[in-house]
């Protein structure tokens, strides 16, 4: 584990801008001690690693948050398209040093403009946030949703969260015990039903995202009591383990 001037030191980023990262709910802390200090662990820096490489795209906080909640988020393909829009940036650079280059050599009336072009840059980010936000997960609830009322949107949003109260009920369990696991499967298959297809691939991430601290975490303590979040995602997370 590490602390908030450790990550700080590693990555370059400042330990305000962590700080914040923690209060929007973008970078929430594996642990914190005792006296409050925040602590990192090895799946904090992966995501942490993330969002620079957003950052160095120019992408808003707020957008880089709702892509990696997402729960369909494939990280290998969102850096492989990373990738291609670091190489694309790098050429658009290395076209506009040698165009300041020409202008520098020959002075004024160098009038070239190719160089400003990003067009095919802008396409490729474009396809690529639209793939990063339409997930077959989210594809499948768009169409579940369609046709509901606010009220079975709003009803179907209080059986998911007494699903979370029956796991308060059975919090001063382990997370292993039979009653919690018989609930994860009763999430599993509630969110398969109303939501979409929920695999333990995707359940799993779900889990890691309850327990992180950010909003999920503390939507579903306040209608569920304090550590609900926590105790259902390692229930979660056994569940998917085995």
């Amino acid at each position: 584990m590490m602390t908030v001037h450790e990550v700080s030191k590693l990555t370059g980023v400042s330990i305000r801008a962590l700080q914040y990262y923690d209060r929007i709910g973008l970078l929430k802390p594996a642990e914190r001690t005792q006296a409050g200090y925040r602590m990192y662990g090895g799946a904090d820096l992966e995501r942490l690693q993330q969002i620079l490489f957003f950052r160095e795209l120019e992408f808003p906080l707020k957008e880089i948050a709702r892509i990696l909640g997402d729960p369909g988020f494939d990280r290998k393909e969102a850096v492989r398209d990373q990738l291609a829009l670091l190489e694309m940036k790098k050429a658009h650079l290395d076209e506009l040093i040698l165009l300041a280059r020409r202008i520098e050599e020959k002075g004024e009336g160098t009038l070239e403009f190719r160089a400003f072009d990003n067009s095919r840059m802008e396409e490729y980010a474009k396809k690529a946030k639209e793939k990063w936000g339409h997930t077959p997960q989210y594809r499948e609830f768009e169409e579940k949703n369609r046709d509901r009322s606010p009220q079975t949107q709003r009803e179907i949003s209080e059986q998911l969260m007494e699903i979370f109260r029956r796991f308060a009920t059975v919090r001063d369990k382990a997370p292993d015990c039979t009653e919690a696991q018989n609930l994860v499967r009763q999430l599993q298959a509630f969110l398969t039903e109303h939501y979409y297809t929920c695999t333990d691939e995707v359940l799993a991430g779900l889990g890691k995202m309850y327990g992180a601290g950010g909003a999920f975490t503390q939507n579903i303590d306040k209608e569920a009591g304090e550590g609900t979040a926590v105790f259902a995602s390692k229930a979660i997370a056994f569940f998917c383990e085995k």
